[in-house]
């Protein structure tokens, strides 16, 4: 349950039609196609991250089995197979209508699972090296190893979701770390303060949002786990069992409407404290004294965290910059958006004409 409703969520949904009704439709149509299927409820979605409530219920949310294959299966496995197993399944599942996914298909989502790959995560295999583990959007990370998955029959995208569940290898992680550190600060809360010197409120409001999504993924980063894109980050935040606890008072107080400019400079120089106290402590950043903040240039304490971070790693790190956004996921949008129809569109949008 989704704890607002005595109405399941949709993952528990998902799960209860895959059993009742999409697996043994294909175990008596294709029980070879399903034998190389992985089956489950993961991707995009609010109810993939746990999310999900009554207001998500207007598009992409009830009984819905994401299905995906090996490219060459997928693509040996002709449309009227599916329309085959589709004819098995109900108009409705305990009273909720079955729900297209993002490749199509009421009810059960079929795609290669190459292509689910490339447009999260931008490759088809797990990553080896340093190189690999930078080039992907941790956002989309979370889009390989959100949910469940109930069957897998070929075992190839549960490795991937292990590889990726286990975390950064420690050098990626130290990266990530250093490059999160100089923009927290340099493109964050030093830009900041150069933009309130100036009044310039316009610019302020951009870069205290993005000082705070940078340092709240800082505090996801130090307790080792993926942050999720930021209409999830301050819910997820909430539930870290590090920083957050010490974090979260200064960041309500940061978005009260009625905190003064100054005042919100404190608070996240007090953050920026706590994630350089706990980098001291986990032996990432040298001990260190405590800086005094300069009138010009604010409390780059954190870009002081990225020296000291790089000084720890190898230099064959160094020119491997981090992907910080949805590239791939974008890539493929463009492709989705453009292959809609209006009417298609505007349901997903919700968005009907005034009358009149």
């Amino acid at each position: 349950m989704n704890g607002k409703t005595n109405e399941p969520d949709a993952i528990s949904l998902s799960k209860a039609f895959f059993e009742e009704v999409v697996r043994p439709a294909m175990e008596k149509t294709c029980p070879a196609v399903l034998d190389k299927a992985a089956c489950g409820r993961f991707g995009w979605g609010s109810e993939c991250f746990g999310m999900d409530d009554a207001i998500s219920r207007d598009h992409h949310w009830g009984p819905r089995i994401d299905l995906l294959l090996p490219d060459r299966v997928f693509r040996d496995t002709p449309d009227e197979l599916w329309e085959k197993v589709s004819r098995y399944f109900p108009g409705e599942f305990r009273g909720f209508k079955l729900e297209p996914g993002h490749v199509g298909g009421a009810g059960l989502a079929p795609e290669s699972m190459d292509e689910f790959l490339l447009r999260t995560i931008g490759r088809t295999t797990a990553p080896e090296s340093n190189e690999d583990w930078l080039g992907i959007p941790e956002e989309d990370i979370l889009h390989v190893i959100n949910g469940e998955v109930w069957h897998d029959g070929a075992g190839q995208f549960s490795h991937i979701r292990d590889v990726l569940g286990a975390y950064y290898p420690d050098e990626v992680w130290r990266r990530r770390l250093a490059n999160w550190c100089r923009y927290a600060s340099g493109m964050g809360l030093y830009a900041l303060h150069r933009a309130l010197l100036r009044e310039n409120r316009a610019y302020a409001h951009t870069t205290l949002a993005r000082t705070l999504k940078l340092s709240l993924e800082l505090a996801f980063m130090l307790n080792r786990r993926y942050f999720p894109y930021d209409k999830w980050l301050y819910p997820t935040f909430r539930k870290l069992p590090e920083l957050a606890p010490d974090m979260l008072p200064l960041v309500d107080e940061l978005t009260e409407n009625g905190t003064a400019w100054p005042r919100r400079v404190e608070l996240l120089e007090a953050m920026h404290d706590i994630l350089d106290a706990k980098m001291v402590g986990l032996g990432l950043v040298r001990p260190h004294p405590k800086f005094k903040r300069s009138a010009t240039s604010g409390y780059r304490l954190l870009e002081w965290c990225y020296y000291d971070l790089l000084k720890g790693l190898p230099r064959a790190t160094y020119p491997l910059v981090p992907i910080m956004e949805q590239r791939f996921m974008e890539q493929w949008v463009v492709e989705y958006v453009a292959g809609l129809g209006d009417d298609e569109w505007r349901h997903l949008l919700c968005l009907e004409p005034e009358e009149g």
